[in-house]
């Protein structure tokens, strides 16, 4: 198993560029291959379900992209702090997986992006990690040595994963920084899914 599969959802974009820096930094590993893949957006109403295929983008998460990844990058927007509904949605469905082990002891990592400075981003990244201990992932984070940018990005670098501000209208794109820890990041976890294969 080479592939290493960034999951993500986004709204306007941020959580999206994140797992594409990340993908970026998946790729600079040798013998390593972002998969990346989406969540369909939960639909309000029943009768009106999202199409089977999104109209761009990546396609659509299956459980066997789980039990055929060396390892995980999951990312959400803060829903007021915590993962956004459609990304809970599929973790939910996923006791089969969980039943079989298909995750315990590949690594994982977690992103976000959040409109607010102090809109919980760490515990945003702090709740999508539950879903991963229970399934026996090792969770890799973003340590402070050899990580300028974790104490220096506008958004408030943090050590539990990638992070971007947007701004309460959406309207901030990803900075250097933040596209640097996420590529950083993207790295570090294929460098351990290559290690632990």
């Amino acid at each position: 198993m080479r592939d290493i599969l960034v999951l993500y959802y986004s709204v306007h974009g941020g959580t999206r560029a994140l797992a594409e820096a990340i993908a970026r930094g998946v790729a600079e590993v040798p013998g390593m291959l972002p998969r990346v893949r989406t969540v369909p957006r939960v639909a309000t109403v029943v009768e009106r379900p999202e199409p089977p295929v999104p109209s761009d983008g990546p396609p659509y998460v299956e459980l066997s992209d789980l039990e055929e990844c060396a390892g995980l990058a999951l990312g959400s927007p803060t829903r007021f702090g915590n993962m956004a509904a459609p990304m809970k949605y599929f973790w939910d469905q996923t006791s089969g997986a969980w039943l079989s082990g298909a995750l315990a002891g590949k690594p994982a990592c977690v992103f976000t992006s959040t409109g607010s400075l102090h809109g919980g981003q760490e515990s945003t990244l702090l709740s999508m990690m539950l879903p991963l201990l229970h399934h026996g992932m090792f969770i890799v984070g973003l340590p402070f040595a050899g990580q300028p940018d974790v104490m220096s990005t506008r958004s408030g670098g943090t050590p539990y994963g990638a992070s971007h501000h947007a701004g309460h209208d959406a309207g901030l794109d990803t900075t250097a920084e933040e596209l640097r820890l996420a590529t950083a990041l993207g790295r570090r976890l294929a460098e351990a899914a290559r290690k632990l294969a």
